[in-house]
């Protein structure tokens, strides 16, 4: 191991689901509280029109305020650095949001100083009312340029927590031929070998593997927590289901929920399987008991487990304690 430790910058705990709120609909703030999902999202900006910024804004403030979150993480998705809405997102968020709100979910990030930028806002505000909680940061990655930074991106606050990744963005910034919000393309494909006599078959390439990958990379290395961000066909339960596994193998803690009917799957699908469960924990008796020995190395069920098995074993067994204790 490198005498560099990478530690994590926030305490453990469950991302498995993050659903969007749009906050021109305070109606659904009380439903969503209510609900099954991990972490709750306050959208101030692609899910509100612009005719109804400040009204949302407000909503959400009220929401912070008066609503009953009870153990959820909460935090507000503002509007872009590129809008005259942010400066005013952050001020009304920090210095009338109350102590409930744990995050500020920053669009379409492209360098390093975008993130400066909000640190310094959300700092200057909660030294002006005396925050008592730290407000930490998310960044979306949507965008060609901010995949291109993401290293210098994700080390530059002490405030941030999360990478998200945004599909449909990241597209049209980088020109691609698609309009999926997630999931596969029917042209993005590979031909098997030709044949005589036998049809060539098409294998589907994941559109999305690349910046994900780098993601999850890029959040790792910085004690960050990587999610995946929006599918898109909220009635297509198999595709989210796909997509979503794909990138809990990855890496990937949780995945957005744009429609309470995929709360349920992001659960499911982020909570490990219980025969990975019980493979960690035999895992962790079995080299116990090497430890014990004196030995550095033991088989189980016929395959090789080390010190690094351990620290796999680690994360999947404190991950399905916190998924436990949730459900009492």
């Amino acid at each position: 191991m490198s005498f560099t430790q990478v530690q994590r910058k926030t305490p453990p705990r469950l991302y498995r689901s993050k659903l969007f709120v749009p906050g021109a609909r305070p109606q659904l703030f009380e439903k969503a509280a209510a609900g099954p999902a991990d972490v709750v999202c306050l959208d101030l900006e692609d899910a509100v029109a612009p005719a109804d910024k400040d009204k949302a804004r407000d909503n959400i403030v009220q929401g912070l305020n008066e609503v009953n979150w009870g153990e959820k993480l909460v935090t507000v998705r503002i509007n872009g650095l590129d809008t005259h809405f942010c400066y005013r997102d952050v001020l009304a968020l920090v210095e009338k949001g109350g102590e409930r709100l744990d995050a500020i979910m920053i669009p379409k990030v492209g360098t390093a100083a975008d993130v400066y930028a909000i640190d310094m806002l959300i700092t200057q505000a909660s030294a002006y009312v005396g925050r008592k909680k730290k407000v930490g940061l998310e960044v979306i990655i949507e965008t060609a340029m901010g995949l291109a930074n993401i290293d210098a991106i994700a080390a530059a606050s002490p405030r941030l927590e999360s990478l998200h990744f945004g599909s449909a963005d990241y597209a049209a910034s980088q020109g691609m031929r698609t309009t999926n919000i997630g999931g596969g393309n029917a042209d993005y494909v590979m031909l098997t070998d030709a044949e005589e006599g036998k049809a060539r078959a098409r294998h589907w390439n994941d559109l999305w593997h690349f910046p994900l990958f780098r993601m999850c990379q890029a959040a790792r290395a910085n004690g960050l927590v990587p999610i995946d961000g929006p599918f898109g066909d909220y009635s297509d339960a198999d595709g989210f289901r796909v997509q979503a596994s794909r990138t809990a193998i990855l890496g990937c803690e949780g995945k957005w929920a744009i429609h309470p009917n995929q709360v349920a799957l992001a659960n499911e699908i982020y909570t490990p399987p219980p025969k990975e469960v019980a493979r960690a924990e035999a895992i962790l008796v079995a080299m116990k008991e090497a430890q014990e020995k004196g030995l550095g190395a033991v088989a189980l069920n016929g395959v090789l487990v080390d010190a690094a098995s351990i620290r796999q074993a680690q994360v999947i067994v404190e991950q399905m304690a916190m998924i436990r204790e949730k459900a009492g």
